[in-house]
C-alpha cells in the first residue's frame, strides 16, 4: 500500500530545511509522522518518530513512518548515545512534565538538536493577562480548561535552560505571530515573536 500524501505544516517544512540531507533523524512528539515522511521521502533521511497519542501513532503508521509508542519524560534511556544525527522536539517542550531532562537525554541521544517553542512572553499574550484572561492565539490555541500544554516559557527562559545545559544556539528562527519566519533584524522578539526554531550543538 502506497503511503498517504502529507502536507506539511509551514513550522515543519522550516524545520525540514534545517535537516541535514542522509541524516538518522529522531522526531520526539512526531504527531502523525508528518515530517519524518517529508524527511524520507525528500531528503533521504532515515529515522524514528516517538508519540504518546495512540491514534497519532497510527497515522504515522499508516504514512510509512517508524514510530515508538513512548513516554518522552521516561522513556528516552531506551535509545543508545549518539544514535541519531538530528533530534527534533517541535511544538513538545511545553507538553512535557521534565523539559530538562528531555534536553539532556536529546544531547545524549544526538549532536544536532532542533527545538520549536512558543512564546508565552508576546505582546498579545502579557496584555491578555492584564486583562485578567489567559493567553489565546495561533501558537497558544486552547482554553486554560482543556490545553495540553503544562510549561509557559518565554524565549528568554528558554534560552537561559539551554545556556544551563551547555547547549550552543546555532540559529534561531522567530516567528511573527502568523507563523512566518521573520529576518535577522527583527527586534525585541521576546515580546514580538509568536514562537522560535533553535538549532542546538553541545558546547
Amino acid at each position: 500500500m502506497t503511503p498517504r500524501p502529507i502536507t506539511l505544516r509551514p513550522d515543519l517544512d522550516l524545520i525540514a530545511h534545517l535537516v541535514p540531507g542522509s541524516s538518522r533523524v529522531l522526531d520526539l512528539g512526531c504527531g502523525d509522522g508528518a515530517l519524518l515522511h517529508h524527511l524520507m521521502a525528500e531528503h533521504d533521511c532515515t529515522g524514528t518518530g516517538v508519540e504518546i497519542d495512540p491514534e497519532k501513532v497510527l497515522a504515522a503508521i499508516a504514512a510509512g513512518v517508524p514510530v515508538m509508542e513512548l513516554d518522552l519524560d521516561a522513556d528516552l534511556q531506551l535509545f543508545a548515545a549518539a544514535s541519531y544525527d538530528t533530534v527534533v522536539l517541535s511544538r513538545t517542550i511545553q507538553t512535557i512534565r521534565r523539559p530538562e531532562l528531555v534536553l539532556r537525554e536529546m544531547a545524549r541521544i544526538g549532536s544536532r538538536l532542533i527545538v520549536s517553542a512558543p512564546n508565552f512572553g508576546l505582546l498579545q499574550h502579557r496584555l491578555m493577562l492584564l486583562s485578567g484572561r489567559m493567553p489565546m492565539s495561533r501558537e497558544l490555541p486552547y482554553s486554560w480548561y482543556d490545553t495540553p500544554n503544562l510549561r509557559f516559557t518565554t524565549l528568554v527562559d528558554l534560552e537561559d535552560l539551554f545556556a544551563k545545559l551547555g547547549l550552543v544556539i546555532d540559529q534561531r528562527i522567530n516567528l511573527s505571530i502568523a507563523g512566518e519566519p521573520v529576518g535577522k533584524g527583527f527586534r525585541a522578539a521576546n515580546l514580538r515573536a509568536g514562537a522560535a526554531v533553535y538549532v542546538l550543538s553541545q558546547g
